[in-house]
């Protein structure tokens, strides 16, 4: 989409202002939640399986649906042997059917190869963990390689002693250890074994792992989550967005099928073009929150479909029920039936559950009238009885409905120019009930017209530019000026498989190869901000307007720091800034982290980062206002010691 002239084509008047003088006080303010900042995860672009589910192998179990059938692909066969998916007698499980038979053409060696989800990144650095199962008569060893299909070299190699036999299936494991690393991310995991003409053996739940952040087993990758770990945010919404919904009966995010042992999970037809392997699952979830130390907000499947399919109040019951064993599952002790299922799994201690979420978007799909009448309370009364202490969000994204002391979840996708004027879009909503932003994110341009929403029809934007995370900025400067209103907020979507991905722009893109890891513009102001968040706001004094400078004032009791988040858009030039913080004297020092771009529709890629970050120590003058300025298009943060 080719980027519209940053002034001449927004409706907001650009204009000069006046130095913008703040007296903050040292108290008087609201207090926060404390995890105002956080992430959204949904299966989308390919972000969980191909993405920060760590697993390497593409099609590893062969599973599938009626909407998406199971596939031999990327899967090749290696020596001449036939590859066909079959149905055996005797199954690895009931959750996965459907094996890879592979029958030798001749005597000699004969296999199968599999070049990853677009690439597979070997590193010396790492030692690699794999698994396979077989069925089948054999006696003989196995090999698995890690392979340069460009350079035709092995990297890596493990001699695997049988044997394998006919009327059982049998778990094969074994570690690579690369002596240097691949050239490019043109690899393929190579297993083989010693076949005799018209042998045939079935294969698996072919697995293979690099290290997982934490050495969290059936983790994730470890250069995303360290991405995530530092936006340092407080909470985490799972597995929210449509992908919780599914797109028609029967299919929906179930939690059971995702949980045990992975020859025991079925997978699930996803929203997003693609099958779920549901390798990532329930407790997958759970333990990225402890990986980050963030809050789970756990969403639960409210009864309604994309298709429009709404579960009648009578057959509600049976999905309310579901929700109260997900729960008892993550928080039950031994004496409850699924809390024991979790201590047999080998989690002995109890999961957190704070914030539940009950459905996703239901506003949309026709479900907005069956959610006011009757699903939401019905899992939110039943939800309430049995959890009394959890926080219940609605999903209905319609802040003027309120269902007694749930909290509301409000989504906007919007452009540049709509976000700014959202600035006080939370000032005048009454208190109570705490909203939380699930998703919000800059998808498209501005027009002519400040008030012009998204149009759906239209491409949406490939990566954040710089213009939309300065309003984007500027909104959550109006979210954290409502900390008695706002709980917390999330960018959407969080992660993009730059290789096959549905929805951009994202807040994080990336492919196999670590090195090609993109964190955008939004990225960068999202860092900021939540490195320096508030225990609470604090009035800032000033006769001056907002526009086109934007602000907000608060401190982390924590660590005594007062903060100024600030942002400028649409200025025709510097916006001056003198600030004073009550009980800071003249002679003191503030650290000021100034952001910019070279311009609105800059923004970083593959290789290429837009954003100019400079930081610089300034000293409080006579008076004790530390001064400053501001270019337009910038997003900037003073910090100063109470």
């Amino acid at each position: 989409m080719a980027p519209r002239s940053l002034l001449s084509a927004t409706a907001l008047v650009a204009r000069g202002v006046a130095a913008v003088t703040l007296s903050v006080a040292s108290s008087g303010g609201n207090a926060t939640s404390g995890l105002q900042y956080g992430l959204m995860f949904e299966d989308i672009n390919h972000s969980g399986d191909g993405g920060i589910y760590a697993e390497l192998v593409q099609n590893r179990a062969f599973q599938g649906s009626t909407t998406y059938p199971s596939t031999i692909d990327p899967w090749t066969a290696v020596g001449g042997a036939a590859l066909a998916l079959d149905n055996t007698s005797v199954p690895l499980s009931s959750a996965l059917p459907t094996s890879l038979a592979v029958t030798a053409s001749a005597d000699g060696i004969a296999g199968i190869s599999n070049p990853g989800w677009w690439g597979i990144d070997v590193l010396a650095s790492s030692t690699y963990s794999g698994s396979f199962w077989v069925l089948g008569d054999y006696a003989g060893n196995f090999t698995a390689r890690l392979v340069s299909d460009t350079a035709n070299t092995t990297l890596a190699s493990a001699t695997i002693a049988g044997p394998a036999v006919a009327d059982s299936w049998t778990q094969f494991t074994y570690e690579l250890q690369p002596s240097a690393d691949a050239p490019s991310i043109n690899n393929s995991l190579v297993v083989t074994f010693d076949a005799t003409s018209g042998e045939t053996l079935n294969f698996n739940l072919i697995s293979l792992f690099p290290p997982t952040y934490k050495d969290t087993p059936n983790g994730n990758r470890v250069d995303l989550m360290e991405a995530l770990a530092a936006l340092n945010t407080k909470h985490f919404r799972i597995p929210g967005g449509n992908n919780l919904e599914g797109e028609a009966p029967p299919y929906w995010w179930n939690w059971t099928t995702t949980v045990g042992p992975l020859v025991d999970r079925e997978s699930y037809v996803g929203t997003w073009d693609y099958e779920n392997t549901n390798g990532l699952g329930l407790v997958e979830y759970i333990l990225w929150c402890q990986d980050l130390a963030v809050e789970p907000v756990l969403a639960v499947w409210a009864g309604e479909y994309l298709d429009e399919t709404i579960i009648s109040e009578a057959d509600l019951g049976v999905y309310v029920q579901s929700a109260l064993d997900e729960l008892e599952f993550l928080m039950g002790d031994a004496s409850t039936t699924w809390g024991a299922y979790r201590i047999a799994l080998g989690y002995e201690d109890a999961f957190s559950i704070k914030y539940v979420e009950v459905g996703n978007e239901d506003n949309l799909n026709g479900g907005d009238a069956s959610y006011v009448d009757y699903r939401f309370a019905a899992f939110y009364d039943a939800i309430h009885a049995a959890y009394p202490d959890i926080l219940i969000f609605e999903s209905l994204s319609d802040l003027s409905w309120t269902y007694e002391s749930a909290g509301q979840d409000y989504h906007q996708y919007t452009l540049p120019n709509y976000f700014v004027g959202q600035f006080n879009f939370f000032d005048n909503l009454p208190a109570g009930n705490p909203i939380q932003v699930g998703e919000f994110a800059v998808v498209q341009n501005n027009t002519a017209n400040v008030d012009t929403g998204v149009n759906w029809a239209d491409p949406k934007n490939p990566w954040p530019y710089w213009i939309g995370s300065v309003s984007e900025a500027i909104f959550v400067i109006g979210m954290e000026r409502n900390a008695d209103r706002v709980w917390g907020w999330s960018y959407a979507p969080l992660l993009q498989n730059l290789n096959s991905y549905e929805w951009s722009p994202d807040l994080i893109s990336f492919t196999a190869d670590q090195s090609q890891t993109v964190t955008s513009t939004s990225y960068d102001v999202l860092k900021l901000f939540g490195n320096a968040a508030f225990t609470s706001t604090l009035p800032a004094d000033t006769s001056d307007d907002f526009g086109p400078a934007y602000w907000v004032a608060g401190e982390d009791n924590a660590t005594s720091t007062y903060y100024v988040k600030a942002a400028v858009y649409n200025s025709t030039e510097d916006v001056g800034f003198n600030v004073s913080f009550d009980g800071v004297a003249s002679g003191a020092t503030a650290s000021l982290t100034v952001l910019t771009a070279p311009d609105g529709y800059s923004y970083n890629s593959i290789g290429s980062t837009a954003v100019v970050t400079t930081t610089s120590s300034l000293t409080a003058d006579d008076s004790g206002a530390f001064s400053f300025s501001l270019p337009n298009l910038s997003v900037a943060l003073l910090s100063a010691s109470a």
